[in-house]
């Protein structure tokens, strides 16, 4: 795949016979969230058309915030916004904010006020959403409806002056309270907030509505396409009726693409600030949420986020993609990548009976089979050394090829081990195992005279490195992936459907060579998946990884 390169898709079509025919001579595009949450994997599709698009055009990409809403918005959105995009590998050309375009958005309002095409509205929010009709039934007129030009410029004023309280009056657009498309049942575009906006202070008390502001924006930048997902698809008409009716002078057009879905995951910005006001994760960074911020905290690559949104493609179909395949593209990445070594996560230690006490010895390892470029490591072996606790079994069933009583298994890079005793506490808990190892065995050597079914990992107890280890699930249960996304589901009912085993902490051994490893480290534990190095909680010395994913999947692309 070409950097910022993007499959054949009806968009691309759209833009190369706009330059083709001279209805463009360059391409502009934007990404314009609202700061109101942190960004998630959903984003980084859009992210990556509007970028990905306009660099293969040879035209330019906006980063543009749309903070028309200052209740909920704050500057600590803005700045991870920012760098997310940064980290996902993208820059913009132009930085804007949609409150830039205050004076120019309220001059175009009574613009619209003077040209009888907009009124003052003194129905509350349920009285407009009772008059607004069904889709099969149309609106009713508001009682304001017909107030004269005069009449709807003075109130207008005295909203912006402040002598309203919140919800008192609307401005609302007069277009077609029986139009088939519920969106031209005279929208309102302005509304009374009374609040602190994070950019323009307390200039404003009156705040345009998103879908007014945006045709505007785009306008004024300039725009040429104005790519976004599906659900707009129905306000495009009112998009088209704001350029037309405020008389601007470009006329950017609306193309909508089919909206990223992951199974199992939530990208609601109100459930996810839900998950962090309640306390149910630790921050927008955690690495259960679906964030951009979340991934990179738990180990996730851009390049493996651009690989999995390039593979889902540009259409308008919706659907929802298996989780399963985000996880096929961090797995693709850094399987060349990411040094191999060993951790226990549930130790159970073991006393090789017939080594030597008090000496030990450096074995040699590969970082990685499948790139000889990682080089080697040495890794300390001695008499006592932790094992998996799921590694052994008193009596265990037929098949089972890992230590037992009688039985022997290689340990990886080191040498056959074989069981001989099993030491219990008071309440028949094994708490050691005592085997006897073949110095023949020695990984390397060449030893080829018998075989076992069995090589189990491990570590050096008296030279391993204390280590926390954060495994993860699905935030949500498998049976509320359809549900989760519905707006309509109460609070409690979607905390509801969380999944209480989420989150896994246990706490064992890593191999000495990675005590001062560095935030955001990226390792293959043997036989149990690929971490990330925690940049929240861990210390020097005293590592805490979080599972980035396990090794294997089913999974397969589908073939084109």
């Amino acid at each position: 795949m070409e950097k910022n390169s993007t499959p054949p898709n009806f968009i691309k079509n759209v833009i190369a016979e706009d330059l083709k025919t001279g209805k463009h001579s360059t391409i502009v595009t934007r990404f314009p969230p609202e700061p109101n949450g942190y960004l998630h994997i959903g984003h980084a599709k859009a992210i990556w058309i509007n970028f990905a698009l306009a660099d293969e055009f040879g035209g330019r990409t906006h980063l543009r915030f749309d903070d028309t809403n200052p209740a909920k918005e704050d500057t600590e959105y803005v700045n991870s916004i920012k760098e997310d995009v940064k980290w996902l590998g993208f820059d913009w050309e132009e930085l804007h904010f949609a409150s830039d375009y205050f004076d120019e958005m309220y001059n175009r309002a009574v613009m619209l006020i003077e040209k009888g095409k907009a009124y003052v509205d003194d129905l509350s929010a349920d009285e407009i959403r009772e008059l607004r009709g069904t889709l099969t039934e149309p609106g009713k007129n508001s009682p304001y409806r017909d107030r004269s030009i005069e009449e709807n410029l003075d109130l207008f004023t005295r909203m912006r002056n402040g002598e309203f309280k919140d919800g008192e009056k609307v401005l609302r657009a007069k277009i077609d309270m029986a139009s088939p498309n519920i969106n031209l049942r005279d929208p309102v575009i302005y509304r009374i907030v009374h609040a602190t906006h994070h950019n323009t202070g307390d200039k404003w008390c009156i705040y345009p509505m998103y879908a007014f502001a945006h045709p505007l924006e785009d306008a004024i930048e300039g725009v040429t396409h104005s790519l976004c997902s599906l659900e707009f698809e129905d306000q495009r008409p009112f998009y088209d009726w704001v350029i037309e009716e405020t008389e601007m002078p470009c006329t950017p057009h609306q193309y909508e693409f089919g909206r990223l879905n992951l199974e199992q995951t939530v990208t609601s910005k109100r459930k996810l600030k839900l998950l962090v006001d309640e306390g149910v994760v630790d921050g927008w960074d955690d690495p259960r949420m679906p964030t951009i911020s979340g991934l990179r905290r738990r180990g996730y690559t851009p390049e493996a986020i651009k690989a999995f949104v390039f593979e889902t493609g540009i259409s308008k179909a919706y659907g929802k993609i298996d989780l399963k395949m985000l996880e096929h593209f961090i797995r693709e990445d850094l399987k060349l990548k990411a040094p191999r070594t060993m951790a226990v996560l549930d130790p159970l230690k073991v006393v090789i009976t017939n080594y030597p006490e008090g000496e030990f010895e450096l074995l040699d390892a590969e970082n990685n089979s499948e790139n000889e470029e990682m080089g080697h490591r040495q890794i300390p072996f001695s008499r006592e050394i932790y094992i998996e606790r799921e590694d052994f079994m008193e009596n265990p069933p037929s098949k089972y090829f890992r230590l037992f009583p009688g039985n022997e298994v290689r340990l990886k890079h080191a040498y056959f081990i074989k069981c001989n005793d099993v030491i219990k506490d008071a309440e028949g808990n094994v708490i050691e195992i005592h085997c006897t190892y073949d110095p023949e065995t020695k990984s390397g050597s060449g030893f080829t005279g018998r075989k076992v079914k069995g090589t189990i990992h491990w570590v050096d107890a008296s030279r391993a490195v204390p280590a926390e280890f954060r495994l993860y699930e699905p935030l949500i249960l498998d049976e509320n992936e359809d549900a989760e996304e519905e707006e309509t589901v109460e609070e409690k009912s979607f905390l509801d459907m969380i999944n209480p085993n989420s989150l896994t902490i246990k706490h064992g051994f890593v191999e000495p060579g990675l005590k001062d490893a560095k935030p955001q480290d990226k390792f293959q534990f043997f036989r149990h998946g690929y971490f990330n190095v925690d940049p929240k909680y861990s210390t020097p010395g005293h590592p805490v990884f979080n599972l980035i994913v396990s090794l294997k999947s089913s999974f397969q692309l589908p073939k084109k």
